[in-house]
């Protein structure tokens, strides 16, 4: 058994002295230094054969002045996501409430039970969220109609024109036209409200981590 343990540690010694001198044989010379080369450093071996001087740096952070144009897309960044902040809830009760409708008037034939099931449900957001709608800016209340263009699959125009009369959709249109809105704007997630997609997705991972 000793004599086992030997001959493997001639064998381990004669294997790794034999490695080492085959890899030195395969490397070019080490450079040669001078008596003023006092100072340790890394070497870097390229691919023609030369050694190089090799050290890490620290990290260098440089801050300038924010430039014009990049100020003007971070306060236009910063005023949509806080508008989408701020509607956002709205557009999913609204939502809601439009689903709710539907189920109802699945069901109903009379124009007259019809009306006043819209009625109520009308009745109860204005309750819900008369005052703070009607606080929301010009800005904020077109992200809105955005964002119930998201939630419900149908713009403004139809779901007013479905529920209150192509009169009163019309109306609206026009009010909403004297302020530079359109009822009948899409949602184009993809396109042109692709930053409001993503602040929604933002929104949506921070209050509903795990689904809604």
């Amino acid at each position: 058994m000793v004599l086992y343990r030997i001959l493997a540690g001639f064998a381990l010694l004669f294997c790794q002295t034999g490695w080492g001198q085959t890899e030195q044989n395969n490397m070019p010379p080490l450079p040669l230094t001078g008596e003023r080369d006092t100072i340790t450093v890394y070497l870097s071996l390229l691919p023609d054969g030369r050694y190089v001087p090799t050290s890490a740096l620290p990290d260098v952070a440089c801050i300038g002045a924010m430039p014009r144009w990049m100020k003007k897309e971070k306060a236009k960044w910063s005023r949509l996501r806080n508008a989408v902040y701020v509607t956002y809830p709205y557009a999913l009760s609204a939502s809601r409430v439009i689903s709710d409708i539907n189920q109802q008037l699945n069901h109903v034939h009379s124009e007259k039970q019809r009306k006043d099931i819209i009625k109520s449900k009308e009745k109860e957001l204005k309750q819900a969220f008369g005052d703070k709608v009607t606080n929301l800016s010009v800005y904020q209340g077109k992200v809105l109609m955005k964002l119930i263009n998201r939630e419900t699959g149908v713009n403004c125009y139809e779901i007013l024109k479905e529920y209150k009369g192509g009169t009163n959709a019309r109306f609206w249109q026009t009010i909403a036209f004297f302020f530079g809105g359109n009822l009948k704007q899409p949602y184009q997630p993809l396109a042109d409200d692709a930053e409001m997609e993503t602040i929604v997705k933002e929104v949506e991972r921070m209050y509903w981590p795990y689904g809604s």
